[in-house]
């Protein structure tokens, strides 16, 4: 079949939480969009990508907010919503798991736009492979709104997080690793915790629950025999879908 063909929509990306994190996640949507054209027939072709709009904005620390009770990213997600509904995206995906906190006012204000729910589409993805149990790296916001906990416990799958004094370790390894660009640092905090969520919970699919975390893990030698599940790919996935039908 040609490229000519294909029947495309816009779609859009808010980025900006880290800037590394969303434009990772572009290219985590190219991939998919080679794949979709490569399982469909379609030639490979530069032309036959859809339009596809990466807004990088400034938005208020996410985990801050929701652990002192306010709504301070609302206005700047937002505001990510409309400029690319202005580009004329009617599938938008998150570049960040725990800005997933305010999807549902997100999606309420912007009724026209389809808001893809990262934790929705990870659990139906791990309920059609069979998963029945995984370990959950995630920032403390996300933990504090049960973002994953729920998607997963309605699809019938057990979540295990890692104690507290672990989270403070993944939380030093967002910060104080990928955000400052000292990955070795991030790398030693990431696979610490993913070896200690092994030890008592057994081979478990962990779900990498923040963009940063696949940044440093996913290279590391301890991590090449284990089953590594990066939310932003399934979510980059479903994008691609969209854009494609």
């Amino acid at each position: 079949m040609a490229a000519a063909q294909l029947h495309t929509r816009p779609v859009g990306i808010i980025g900006g939480m880290g800037p590394a994190a969303g434009a990772d996640f572009v290219r985590l949507f190219v991939n998919a969009c080679n794949a979709y054209l490569t399982r469909t027939g379609f030639k490979v072709v530069d032309q036959a990508y859809p339009e596809h709009w990466l807004v990088q904005v400034p938005v208020p620390d996410r985990t801050e907010a929701l652990c002192n009770g306010h709504d301070a990213p609302l206005p700047a997600l937002q505001n990510a919503v409309e400029r690319l509904q202005t580009c004329g995206a009617n599938t938008v995906a998150i570049a960040c798991n725990t800005a997933h906190a305010w999807h549902t006012k997100l999606q309420q204000n912007h009724p026209r736009v389809e808001l893809l729910h990262v934790a929705r589409e990870v659990a139906r993805q791990l309920k059609n492979t069979g998963v029945k149990e995984v370990g959950l790296m995630a920032t403390q916001g996300t933990y504090r709104t049960a973002l994953y906990d729920t998607a997963l416990s309605q699809a019938g799958i057990v979540c295990h997080c890692p104690l507290d004094n672990e989270r403070e370790t993944l939380m030093r390894g967002i910060y104080q690793g990928v955000k400052t660009g000292d990955l070795a640092y991030a790398r030693a905090c990431f696979v610490n915790v993913a070896q200690r969520l092994q030890s008592r919970h057994g081979d478990l699919t962990l779900i990498m629950g923040c963009t940063e975390i696949p940044l440093a893990l996913e290279d590391a030698p301890e991590a090449s025999h284990w089953r590594l599940l990066n939310p932003a790919q399934v979510l980059a996935q479903a994008l691609a879908e969209r854009a494609y039908n």
